[in-house]
């Protein structure tokens, strides 16, 4: 496995651990400031604020337990400065949990691997 592969899904396991601990501040580092994320139910939220400000929302609800990425691929363009990583998502909550597939595309930045856009599908 290529080194930049192993590094955004040592990433994204890091990024689920810190959900689960229910630490928003945290997840900042992980995201680029203009961000674009599409919801599981088809919203749209814009910017890393407004994403951080979104987990903190969904900690704040006493039934959230936690989401779980998995990562089943990843692909490099040709210059190994952005990626695309493919995978499931399940989020478990008191109220019942819900699940699906992703896209998330990272890009390098000084030297990190950051995410820049990612997109949620609930399937169930």
């Amino acid at each position: 496995m290529p080194a930049a592969e192993d590094a955004i899904r040592a990433r994204r396991k890091l990024t689920n651990k810190l959900i689960e601990a229910h630490a928003a501040p945290r997840l900042r580092p992980f995201f680029r400031p203009d961000v674009t994320l599409i919801v599981g139910d088809g919203g749209l939220i814009l910017g890393v604020d407004a994403v951080i400000a979104a987990f903190a929302g969904q900690f704040a609800d006493p039934g959230f337990k936690t989401y779980i990425r998995e990562t089943d691929t990843v692909s490099l363009d040709a210059d190994g400065e952005r990626a695309a990583e493919a995978g499931r998502w399940t989020a478990l909550h008191a109220n019942g949990d819900l699940a699906g597939t992703y896209l998330a595309t990272w890009r390098k930045v000084t030297g990190q691997w950051v995410i820049e856009n990612e997109l949620y599908v609930t399937l169930s």
